[in-house]
């Protein structure tokens, strides 16, 4: 499996980016899938995460201002970050999670890159 990020970059506060994560194989064949971010010497945390049958959960920090979403035809899930903040720079990980029996299995891309400015 693999999960290839795009869409970071450099934009001011209160700008906007939209995070693409593309998958290798259908991501119906996942549970679910996420996005986590980690900050410069923080531990990686969730961002948002959405399910086979498309709901949603967001972290606290980013309601009201991210939206993930997916693209059941091309395999992609998307992260739409408004109002963006500086406290919301570090690197965004994109993540599918199978369930088999009781174990779980995440799989990770290689993450991007979003640094906000003041």
């Amino acid at each position: 499996v693999q999960l290839v990020e795009s869409g970071g970059g450099l934009v001011q506060a209160g700008g906007s980016l939209r995070l693409s994560c593309a998958a290798s194989e259908s991501i119906f064949s996942f549970n679910d899938m996420g996005w986590y971010r980690q900050a410069p010497g923080k531990q990686r945390e969730l961002v948002a995460r959405i399910t086979s049958s498309g709901s949603t959960n967001h972290a606290d920090s980013v309601k009201g201002r991210f939206t993930i979403s997916r693209d059941n035809a091309n395999d992609r899930v998307y992260l739409q970050m408004n109002s963006l903040k500086p406290e919301d720079t570090a690197v965004y990980y994109c993540n599918a999670r199978k369930w088999v029996v009781a174990s779980s299995f995440d799989y990770w891309g290689q993450g991007t890159q979003v640094t906000v400015s003041s």
